[in-house]
């Protein structure tokens, strides 16, 4: 008879909010959920849990008390990759768009439906855990850029890029599809795997995908912007007129 692999662990979640109220409701959420759900109540405290046994996924609050949710979120980024959804309960839209582009992979704002960050955290783990997981896709090239989707590195030039987990699959997906035009749902679904969200979402990561590849991000020429459409990636434009 031959034996049934073993069950995969749950994935631990580390929650990062001063609210003992909010703490409470989103722990328990998500440990009846299945996950293995740890609490610290500030920045210190979350980076020294995640120094201790890193997480799968970190819910992460904005407004933290003495160390800010971007700075913890700097300093796990700095240590190696690990998604991050940060919490806010701010509505400017400028504090969401800076929380994506310290690199969190998504957001959700206070007050929320704590049944809706159940299953954003359940999408970007299904999307880290297939990044994590065996390939035999190709290597991609394109306009003196290699994206390899078994080891996850991504080159311009031979140099490695510092990408996020969804820069890297937005490269990538740009890369298996050239010169074809992508609104921003679709690259929503196709990417992220939601059919619903903030579109700012990829508005952001395309800058920032774009301050990384390109030679002038304020006049791109391979990552293009298609009025009344989305983007469009075009390696043909690489090595034209300077």
């Amino acid at each position: 008879m031959s034996e049934h692999s073993a069950p995969r662990p749950p994935a631990r979640i580390l929650v990062v909010d001063d609210d003992p109220t909010v703490a409470e409701v989103v722990t328990g959420y998500l440990d009846r959920s299945g996950f293995a759900v740890e609490h610290a109540a500030d920045g210190p405290e979350a980076l020294l849990r995640a120094g201790e046994r890193r997480p799968d996924l970190v819910v992460l609050d904005l407004m933290l008390p003495g160390l800010d949710g971007l700075e913890v979120c700097r300093r796990l980024r700095e240590t190696g990759p690990v998604p991050v959804i940060m919490l806010t309960a701010r509505g400017d839209e400028e504090d969401r768009i800076t929380g994506l582009e310290v690199g969190a992979d998504d957001y959700v704002t206070k007050p929320f439906s704590p049944r809706e960050l159940v299953l954003r955290v359940e999408s970007v783990l299904r999307r880290s855990r297939a990044a994590a997981g065996p390939t035999a896709a190709p290597v991609l090239r394109a306009a003196g850029l290699a994206v390899d989707p078994a080891t996850r590195r991504a080159t311009r030039e031979g140099r490695e890029l510092a990408l996020t987990l969804r820069e890297f699959d937005l490269l990538a997906y740009f890369l298996e599809h050239p010169g074809a035009a992508h609104t921003r749902e679709q690259l929503m679904r196709r990417v992220w795997g939601w059919d619903f969200g903030d579109l700012s979402t990829v508005t952001v990561h395309v800058r920032r995908l774009r301050a990384k590849i390109e030679d002038d991000p304020a006049r791109p020429r391979l990552i293009q912007t298609v009025w009344g459409v989305g983007y469009r990636f075009d390696p043909r434009q690489e090595g034209g007129a300077a």
